[in-house]
Formats: structure tokens, sequence, C-alpha cells
């Protein structure tokens, strides 16, 4: 089989991401992340298609000089087309048309979250075969989403179901800014989570039918708590804030993995993986380890640097999408919401 290089670029929020895969093995992969958000509790928009305008060019450099080849043996160029922020997307979509037009090569748009699904068909040898059977169940958990989706096929992937308000990770986000411990939250909430006792506080989980999720009910909860904590002890958080973090985080799990199991036991399928930002968290990982011990399932859980947004998903997707010939016209449009297709 001949060399088909894909070049991935990844621009939906605030990392600037390039990835040089062959024939489906990653070569590269070149993530610049801002820190430039911090101080402002979150993503500022403005700011982030700014940094990516700054990174975009040395990013796609060093990804084709590690992966140890030139910009003419690509064979196409993949690029994440939404969701996102717009106007980070527009960086990399601008990117991608301006670089396959001058290279007279096909152009492949990606979604996004089925590129989160497809990172656990990344292969890191030839010899790997690490990915799922089809048809497999995928938690899908990140800032922006939280959905269950039954992967049928690499292009056909059903949304059993999803969060009707708030993500799980916004939620964590939100409730550790309330504590006044800094963003991103989840990285914070995570380590402290491991020093504290899960059932110190609780809070109240939703009631919502089927398979979709809630956790706007959750963030109150936490809010009002915290409030009244507070009035009594002003360095209650202080105090406390291993408990917390722990009881949050536990809570969370706790209503991701009952819908989940929900959808395992309806349908049947018992290869589950679990993919997005907020499956880099040690608490849902520890989850599913003991789900699938305790139920039977076979679980795949990917690896740290392929949980947050990052090229190396978006190429994985681009490759597939090459071998069927499935390229986009340069006049196609980035969009900020899209679900899947």
């Amino acid at each position: 089989m001949n060399a088909i290089y894909i070049l991935g670029i990844e621009s939906s929020c605030d990392d600037t991401s390039a990835a040089v895969l062959r024939n489906g093995v990653l070569l590269s992969n070149v993530t610049a992340s801002q820190d430039v958000h911090k101080a402002y509790g979150g993503v500022v928009p403005e700011l982030a298609s700014r940094a990516h305008q700054q990174n975009i060019v040395p990013v796609v450099d060093q990804a084709l000089k590690r992966a140890g080849i030139t910009k003419e043996q690509l064979a196409a160029i993949a690029f994440t087309r939404g969701p996102g922020l717009m106007g980070s997307l527009l960086v990399g979509v601008s990117f991608a048309k301006g670089m396959a037009r001058s290279l007279e090569i096909p152009l492949i748009d990606v979604n996004h979250l089925q590129g989160h699904v497809m990172a656990h068909f990344i292969k890191e040898s030839d010899e790997d075969c690490t990915a799922p059977p089809l048809p497999f169940i995928c938690l899908l958990v990140s800032g922006g989403n939280s959905q269950i989706v039954k992967v049928n096929a690499y292009n056909d992937m059903e949304i059993l179901g999803q969060t009707i308000d708030d993500a799980a990770g916004e939620a964590i986000d939100k409730c550790s800014k309330v504590m006044g411990l800094g963003y991103p939250g989840g990285p914070i909430i995570d380590k402290l989570a491991r020093q504290g006792n899960p059932q110190a506080y609780k809070f109240s989980e939703p009631n919502i039918p089927g398979f979709d999720y809630s956790f706007s009910g959750l963030k109150t909860s936490f809010l009002y708590s915290l409030r009244d904590w507070v009035k009594e002890d002003p360095d209650f958080v202080e105090h406390n804030k291993e408990d917390l973090a722990a009881s949050l985080e536990h809570t969370v799990v706790s209503i991701l993995m009952k819908k989940l199991r929900l959808a395992v036991k309806q349908t049947g399928i018992k290869h589950v993986a679990l993919a997005g930002g907020v499956s880099a968290n040690n608490g849902l990982r520890n989850a599913f380890r003991d789900y699938a011990e305790r139920y039977g399932w076979t679980i795949y859980i990917p690896k740290f640097s392929y949980t947050t947004d990052n090229a190396a998903m978006i190429g994985i997707t681009g490759y597939y999408k090459y071998l069927d010939h499935d390229f986009c016209t340069i006049d196609k449009p980035a969009f900020s919401k899209v679900t899947f297709k």
C-alpha cells in the first residue's frame, strides 16, 4: 500500500494542534495551549482566535518536521469544521483551505465530536490493534458536550442520549470557579478529589427520563449548599476543599455512569469506550474499570494525550474519509454548532 500522509488541523477552542498520520499511524501530534485565559476564568473567544493566528504556522511546521516529511508529500488536509468557537474555527478552516489549494490536494472536513470518538482508532504502530470492535457504545464527555453515542461505523454514529442543559465538564468548571479554585476546573478538582472523602457531602442528582443528562440542578445545588456553609464558616471552602471536590466528582461520575449502564443494558452492547476532555478524570476512569469488572464490559480508555482537543483525532477521521473519497469543497463554512451528521 502506498503511503497516505494526512495532515490534521484542530482549532475549535483554545488549543492549536496539528498532526501527521501515515496510513492511520500517528507520526506527530503538536499542540500549542493558551495560558492567557486563566486570568479570566474561562476562554475569551477574541483572545483565543488571535492566539490561533500566532500559533498555526509554527505548529503545522513542527508537525511536518517531526513526522519527517515535506508538505508536498501530503495526500490531503483534514480540519475541524465544527462545533466550536467561530473565531477559533475560522483560523484553522482558512489555513487548511489555503494550504490545500496551494498544494492542489483534497480538503476533508471533520466533525469535532466525531473526532473525539475516532481517537480510539489512532494507531501508534502498524501492528496496533487496540480499537474497539463495531458496534460499540461511547460516552463522550467534555467541557461542552455530554453524550452517549452508539458507534455503528466511523461515519454512522447515533446519539442515544445527551445533556439537555450544561455539559459535565462545564458543571465541574463552574463549581470550581464558585469555590475560587481557578480555571480550568477539571484538573484542579481531579487532583483535590484524590485526597478527599467522596461521601462527605450530598448534592442533587437529576431524574431525567431516558438516556439524557442534566447538570444544571447539580450546579445550583452545589452553589446554594456552599453559600449556606460559608455563611456559618467563612473559611469553609479552604478547610473542606478536598471533600467538596471528591463529593462533586463522585456526583458527576454517578450521574454519567447510571445512564451509561442503562444504555449498555438496553442495547446489549458490552464494548464501551470513553472519549472527550473529561475522560482524563481519574474518578471517571476508575468507575469505568469498576463497571467493567461488575458488569462484564470490555472497556476502551484513551491515552491522556488523546482526551483533550488534539489534531491526531482529526487526522484519523480524515484518513477514513480519504479512503472513502469523502472530500469537502472549498466553499464549506465553519459551524459553531453542529451535532453528528
